[in-house]
């Protein structure tokens, strides 16, 4: 079984819930996130393999279906791969403003229920219950009613994992997938960790792993065994005292309420390597516009602006300006994006990625804007805030600046496109 699989497989059907005394901690993952969200809108695909992600030559999976997955379909995989391993699967495109949406909506829920919510991305994020014990009853209750609430008010599934600390709940949650519960009950910790393969460890990746092959540890278990001084002569110390607290359970991280977005942005990786700066311009237009869509859906102004440009032999190249005032308008960030990129001399080296982001970002209320002489006090900010409302309603591409549009009847991305938050 590959590291993949073992990582990713649905664990046994939990029975009766373990008890829940002093496990405050509750690690709650949407189920196939994205894919769940498209579903919503096409419901004739459930049960048939879905695939979201970037359809070009360099695209990769962002999510997959559990009857893709079945297949050897996972994440981050590329999608000629993917294509190979489920022919018959359905590729959407990714459509991040969507999604973003549909997070913060269920991140209102977690909030509802406790404070203390540390979002780890769209999908997943820690919650500290203790102290909601006595108004919405012990942890276990709780889980139940956040996977119910989450179901009525989005339509979708999520598992949840139960646990004394952050490390097994997170566990937890994925032997319970897909739309499970799980408690580890804080007397059988070691009964729950020591089975597993030693690669459920945080910071145990392919090379990690490798090394404890070599040394006969396979399962967490193994690991517990060997004393740390060991561990630490073989892995390093950091690493070493890391791997043999985590196989013990031992995890003291308090769960930590998010902190404000410090960025937001959006890269694409051309499907074949480009130097027409026409193209280049219009593809910075692409990822602005999508930049601006997520600062004002957030909420969020943002004050320096920079571009990300790698070429065809992964040179990288960043440029930033950082703006008077502070700005959410996809115009503003096209203008100064494609004054950085001229100004990098790059109008003629092949790209093979550009990246648009937004940093120095406070909210939008709180950010004072002085209007210029010549400004009308409406005009592209409106405008902007239109096209949010109409791509609300009717979905991404429903309304576009004109030189988005592919007079050749396909309006595609020819890119891979990522969006971002730091």
């Amino acid at each position: 079984m590959s590291r993949k699989q073992q990582l990713h497989r649905p664990g046994p059907p939990p029975g009766p819930l373990a008890d829940d005394t002093g496990c405050g901690v509750l690690h709650v993952d949407m189920d196939a996130f994205f894919v769940s969200v498209e579903l919503l809108e096409r419901p004739e695909l459930r049960g048939r393999p879905v695939v979201v992600g970037g359809a070009g030559g360099r695209g990769v999976v962002a999510a997959a279906s559990y009857e893709a997955r079945a297949f050897g379909v996972h994440s981050a995989m590329p999608m000629t791969r993917a294509r190979r391993l489920c022919p018959r699967a359905v590729v959407l495109p990714p459509r991040h403003e969507r999604y973003t949406r549909v997070s913060a909506a269920v991140m209102e829920i977690f909030r509802s229920i406790t404070p203390l919510v540390e979002p780890l991305a769209l999908d997943e994020a820690f919650l500290d219950v203790s102290g909601a014990e006595r108004l919405l009853g012990r942890p276990a209750a709780i889980g139940r009613l956040i996977r119910e609430q989450v179901a009525e008010q989005q339509g979708i599934t999520c598992s949840v994992g139960v646990a004394s600390t952050k490390f097994v709940a997170k566990l937890a949650s994925t032997r319970c997938k897909p739309d499970g519960l799980l408690v580890v009950a804080a007397d059988r910790v070691e009964e729950f960790l020591h089975p597993l393969p030693v690669a459920s460890l945080w910071g145990v990746g392919e090379r990690t792993e490798e090394q404890l092959r070599r040394l006969g540890l396979r399962t967490v278990g193994d690991l517990a065994r060997v004393p740390v001084a060991t561990l630490r002569r073989e892995l390093g110390n950091a690493a070493g005292g890391h791997l043999h607290d985590l196989a013990w359970g031992r995890d003291p991280r308090p769960v930590t309420a998010s902190v404000p977005d410090k960025s937001i942005g959006a890269e694409e990786t051309f499907d074949h390597d480009i130097d027409d700066p026409e193209l280049i311009r219009r593809e910075l237009l692409r990822l602005s516009e999508r930049v601006g869509a997520r600062l004002r859906t957030a909420g969020l102004s943002g004050r320096t602006i920079s571009v990300k440009l790698r070429s065809a032999d992964f040179t990288t190249l960043t440029r930033a300006r950082t703006l008077r005032e502070a700005t959410d308008l996809s115009r503003v960030i096209y203008i100064t994006a494609c004054e950085l990129y001229e100004a990098a001399g790059l109008d003629r080296v092949r790209l093979r990625l550009v990246g648009v982001r937004v940093e120095n970002l406070a909210t939008t209320g709180r950010t004072p804007r002085q209007l210029a002489l010549d400004e009308p006090e409406t005009g592209w900010r409106e405008a902007e805030q239109a096209m949010d409302r109409v791509t609300r309603r009717f979905g991404r591409g429903a309304v576009r600046p004109a030189a988005l549009v592919d007079r050749s009847g396909d309006d595609g991305d020819m890119c891979d496109n990522r969006d971002s938050r730091a």
